[in-house]
């Protein structure tokens, strides 16, 4: 199809998609308020629905005082029997597909419900608003003159009890229309491939002989895929490869440690870096506005919101607010209600809001993953802010870390021990350290006020780690490709002395 009856088809939908959103733009509480009795209705009749009265609710309140919120581990049961088969536990339609997660918050993995509802109207309308926000910023964009590389998980689908299981990415391009591939590489059969190290050069073989425009995919794995597209073609740059490549979407772990990297395999001034937020459990957030940090919460997806600022999360002063009371620069947990069926559900991360008119956020972490065992409160945001400062006054770049407290003994105080892999080391470590330690206080006055002359908190700890070992971690533990991580900050020193012992 020629170029231009395709920008004029995605024009169209264009302007048809910006009337939705100028909707929830506008009205944003009123929409997520009919949104919420829309999903109670819908699931009046299932178990959930009977238990809690749904037939009954009618406003945000009642539902709030009737509905708990609810883990994961509290959910698991009615999702095995949903696994298992058994239908109308917490959503009408027939659940066909649970996204297999890593499981960040748990150690164990999660299955968590995918229904046709959450397919259709909330990840891959998500999709085609990302694109359509995008050309909408751009409007000489060549996006569909060529194909976008696409990098999922490295999971195959798995049949049992009549339902499917597998890597949420893996469901997508499963159920895609057929016609999608067609503007995609690699191919999926090569995508769903499941052994990591054999699909990665099987990705590369195929795309260097395409006319890739565009990125989407994790940055730790993506800068993996086109570290190898340059050792296999000898290229210095990605665009000597692909010269028409305009944007990256990115999403599932922070871009912060690896953009400068980005930058140096694409040096292009005008390429676009597009973030998204999204999850198994839904797809929440985008950029809507090039050069911009900030992600426009999505407010029409069939997910309902709700917040606890973390300054009260598990505490018995704990409190939940719909999205009408949300405040600018507070850290909050995210609790979502969707339309596959998660009812008052914990996601585990926590975002802060940078505009409530729209309603825009920065995803700044995760409830478990912080390091407050002297009281510290150090967030994932913080440290990547200070990485990233450090990095660029030292020249140094970083491919991976974690960090843990070094737990009081006696009358020895505590610190942060962090372990750090670089692509290119500082000069001086000492050095780096003591500027790390200052940003930290620059940015968290709770670490400043533990590390005020040494009173609670030495100086951090910081080891370099072998080129390698993250991947050698994950590949150990067969947690290679997709949303896998190594947690980046962690109250326990479970990660960090696995990796010790293997850095040894």
């Amino acid at each position: 199809m020629p170029i231009p009856i395709v920008n004029s088809i995605a024009s169209w939908f264009l302007k048809k998609r910006f009337h939705q959103i100028d909707l929830f733009l506008k009205y944003p509480n009123e929409v997520q308020q009919e949104l919420l009795l829309q999903l109670i209705n819908k699931a009046k009749d299932t178990e959930i629905g009977k238990q809690y009265g749904f037939e009954s609710i009618t406003d945000y309140k009642t539902f709030a005082d009737r509905v708990p919120v609810s883990t994961y581990e509290e959910c698991q049961e009615n999702i095995e029997r949903s696994r298992k088969g058994v239908n109308n536990i917490f959503w009408p339609q027939p659940i066909k597909w649970f996204a297999k997660s890593s499981g960040t918050t748990n150690a164990k993995s999660k299955f968590i419900p995918v229904s046709e509802d959450s397919l259709e109207d909330c990840h891959y309308a998500a999709s085609k608003d990302l694109l359509c926000m995008y050309l909408n910023n751009n409007e000489n964009s060549q996006l569909f003159t060529g194909k976008s590389l696409r990098l999922g998980g490295s999971k195959e689908l798995y049949k049992e009890n009549g339902t499917t299981f597998g890597d949420l990415s893996a469901i997508l391009i499963d159920n895609m229309p057929f016609w999608a591939e067609f503007s995609s590489t690699p191919s999926n059969k090569v995508s769903l491939m499941s052994n990591w190290e054999e699909k990665m050069q099987a990705i590369v073989d195929e795309t260097i002989q395409e006319n890739v425009t565009s990125l989407a995919g994790v940055p730790s794995w993506m800068l993996v895929l086109l570290n190898n597209v340059l050792e296999t073609t000898g290229k210095n740059s990605l665009l000597d490869i692909w010269p028409n490549l305009e944007v990256y979407f990115h999403g599932g772990v922070s871009f912060l440690p690896y953009k400068e990297q980005y930058k140096n395999i694409l040096p292009k001034k005008d390429f676009r870096y597009y973030e998204i937020y999204n999850a198994s459990e839904g797809f929440f957030a985008i950029q809507d506005q090039n050069n911009s940090s900030e992600l426009l919460l999505m407010l029409d997806y069939g997910i309902f919101y709700e917040f606890i600022s973390m300054e009260t999360y598990g505490t018995k002063n704990e409190k939940i607010i719909p999205l009408s009371e949300v405040e600018m620069n507070v850290n909050y947990a995210v609790i979502i209600t969707t339309n596959a069926g998660l009812w008052r559900y914990k996601i585990g991360d926590t975002v802060r809001f940078t505009s409530i008119s729209p309603y825009r956020i920065k995803v700044s972490g995760r409830t478990k993953h912080h390091i407050n065992a002297f009281g510290e409160e150090l967030i994932i945001e913080n440290a990547e802010d200070a990485l990233k400062k450090v990095c660029k006054k030292t020249k140094a770049e970083i491919v991976e870390y974690t960090a843990a407290p070094i737990f009081m003994q006696g009358k020895e105080k505590g610190a942060h021990e962090w372990l750090i892999e670089f692509k290119t080391p500082p000069a001086d470590i000492h050095y780096f350290n003591e500027l790390f330690d200052n940003a930290l206080k620059a940015l968290n006055s709770d670490y400043e006020a533990k590390r005020y002359n040494n009173m609670t908190l030495n100086k951090p700890t910081i080891h370099i780690a072998r080129e390698q070992l993250f991947y050698d971690w994950l590949k150990q533990n067969n947690k290679l490709g997709g949303q896998h991580k190594v947690p980046r900050l962690s109250n326990t020193r479970d990660y960090l002395d696995a990796l010790l012992d293997l850095n040894k």
